[in-house]
């Protein structure tokens, strides 16, 4: 198959690499979250005025939705360094020294996923938050000696998806615990405009919103999805994005009108054809669709939950009202869906 040559219509601008990160980098450009954005805002303009480093921070919510954005977005606000790094990577005492040490006053330890920090770990993390101060123990058997090292002041900002696994001790030595909600369409479709911009990407308000309806509230799935529409545009739609190019280029990746994918389509027809509606457990339904559990829970069912097409009771999941309307039945009589209406 002959590969036709590059079209310099299509070419990046100089400036504007495809993979450029389009993770806004000051508050002014991050769109939604307005509650959580004000009161950080105001938190770092304190500390600012007082020439102080900034309380400890810990966001929560779903992925894709700007924790990790937040985080470097304070960093630039407060004028310091930023340190990132992930709770499972922290094995041991020595490698929280080394990321600790490093610290210049103000800067800030990022670290993701912090619910799944070990619990040694936390026990040292506790007097580095509150103190400043970090004991550590070296050598060991009769050799065994404490080190205490004192520590600037810094700031931690953790970022959790799961904030219920936090432990308590961890969860009160943050000044604030910030959480992040799903967008709504006429945000995301900010969004997308903005990145579409980034990216040099003809792009009108109906193609941004028609995105933005299907990106299940998440700006990391917008942004995705508009790499994708980008490339259809490229080559079938002379590089331009409408609501109709948008789409057929949706379509073509599974994605419906409401944001379903293919594995979304699967689990409420497994409830509804394969359980004929009746409570079924999240191992049962991972099997029936071809899933692990964990995935279902993590990434598929927290959006069918938020819009009303399943519903978690103690005997299992059931389909609700809306999951039937979407495959064009009604609920069987004497049903969980029907009750429901």
């Amino acid at each position: 198959m002959d590969v036709p040559p590059p079209n310099p219509d299509f070419a990046d601008p100089p400036d504007t690499p495809f993979d450029i990160s389009l993770r806004p980098p000051a508050f002014g450009e991050f769109a939604g979250q307005p509650k959580v954005r004000e009161r950080i805002e105001l938190l770092v303009a304190a500390a600012t005025q007082r020439g102080d480093a900034l309380e400890h921070i810990l966001l929560s919510g779903p992925p894709g939705l700007g924790k990790t954005t937040l985080a470097y977005i304070i960093a630039n606000a407060m004028g310091v360094n930023i340190k990132s790094t992930s709770g499972p990577v922290i094995e041991k005492a020595g490698d929280l020294a080394g990321l600790l040490t490093t610290l210049e006053r103000g800067d800030v330890l990022f670290i993701d996923e912090i619910h799944r920090l070990q619990a040694t770990i936390e026990e040292y993390l506790y007097p580095a938050m509150e103190d400043y101060k970090l004991d550590i123990i070296i050598d060991g058997g009769p050799n065994a000696r404490s080190v205490r090292l004192n520590l600037p002041r810094f700031t931690l900002i953790g970022a959790t998806t799961r904030s219920g696994m936090l432990s308590a001790p961890l969860r009160s030595r943050f000044g604030m615990d910030a959480r992040l909600d799903y967008y709504s369409a006429e945000e995301l479709q900010g969004i997308v405009l903005r990145s579409a911009g980034l990216l040099g990407l003809p792009c009108d308000s109906g193609g941004a919103l028609e995105i933005a309806r299907r990106s299940r509230g998440t700006p990391r799935i917008a942004n995705n999805h508009l790499r994708w529409v980008r490339d259809f545009a490229q080559v079938r739609a002379q590089g331009r994005v409408t609501r109709e190019v948008a789409d057929a280029a949706l379509a073509m990746r599974d994605i419906d009108s409401d944001g379903f994918d293919e594995m979304d389509k699967r689990v409420i027809e497994a409830l509804i054809y394969k359980f004929s509606g009746s409570p079924v457990g999240i191992q049962s339904l991972a099997v029936a669709v071809g899933e692990e559990a964990g995935t279902l829970e993590e990434v598929h069912e927290p959006y069918l939950i938020m819009q009303g097409y399943v519903m978690r009771t103690p005997q299992g999941r059931v389909a609700l009202p809306k999951a039937y309307a979407k495959l064009g039945l009604k609920p069987p009589r004497g049903s969980q869906a029907e009750m429901e209406l």
